[in-house]
């Protein structure tokens, strides 16, 4: 994913929310979120390239979701997709926290990931040190470190923030939030690893290019009695809506 909006322990129905974007080349392959044939307790979408996924959650209340760290690539090839991650963290059984430490940092290229059960959530990066177990709280994570002020970051948590206090919480709501098309001003477009016009391009919360842009907005909701409600809606390489899935079912 790319753009991620998340609140933890911070609404009187819900546990978690969580609104992402995946952004991603309109060539790459991918699979819509389903329940994975080899893992039934699995949800998530599957991408066919490199394989794992960008988000994904078990029946018994693991889930993860990883995004990219934004820097210029370097020449070394690295063993692992970033989305084995995923994968591999929601089949595991090892609690968040002492999983994440445990993560081969050099065997991946940068990346942040999200790591939680039903009693915890973590971040962790092998681009930043350790791991952080979150208190409760409104947080966002982009393609830096956590909460790291992007313009389009700082503008989504802070309507998920204002629809948490006006108790407007849907799916409905969220999937309209992360649909944002408006770039950061000119003047706030880090442009450190990319061209100028492609920056602003990737600023907008919900990006719209010829060859990339976003192209799924996922929603997570699991309230504190253990209900779970996943919503995925897909985009054409226009930023037209495809296809749209929802999920309920019960963690435990």
């Amino acid at each position: 994913m790319c753009l991620i909006v998340f609140a933890w322990q911070s609404h009187p129905d819900y546990r978690l929310i969580l609104a992402g974007n995946r952004d991603e080349l309109h060539r790459r392959p991918a699979q819509a979120m389903g329940w994975w044939p080899d893992a039934q307790d699995v949800l998530g979408g599957r991408d066919l390239q490199a394989g794992g996924t960008w988000l994904a959650i078990n029946r018994n209340g693991r889930l993860a979701a990883v995004t990219n760290y934004r820097e210029n690539p370097g020449s070394r090839t690295r063993p692992h997709s970033r989305g084995e991650l995923v994968s591999d963290f929601v089949r595991g059984k090892k609690p968040p926290g002492s999983w994440c430490n445990d993560i081969p940092a050099d065997d991946y290229a940068g990346f942040c990931l999200l790591a939680a059960d039903n009693d915890s959530l973590c971040y962790t990066s092998n681009r930043t040190n350790g791991t952080t177990l979150l208190d409760a709280g409104i947080y966002g994570l982009s393609n830096a470190s956590l909460d790291t002020p992007w313009p389009k970051l700082v503008r989504c948590r802070d309507r998920l923030a204002a629809l948490i206090d006006e108790n407007r919480v849907n799916p409905g709501v969220l999937l309209e939030l992360l649909a944002d098309t408006t770039p950061a001003p000119a003047g706030q477009v880090d442009n450190e690893h990319l061209p100028f016009d492609v920056a602003r391009a990737v600023s907008a919360p919900f990006i719209r290019t010829r060859d990339y842009g976003t192209r799924c907005t996922s929603v997570l909701l699991v309230s504190h009695d253990g209900r779970a409600l996943v919503t995925e809606r897909r985009y054409d390489s226009d930023g037209h809506p495809a296809g749209e899935s929802e999920f309920r079912f019960a963690i435990g």
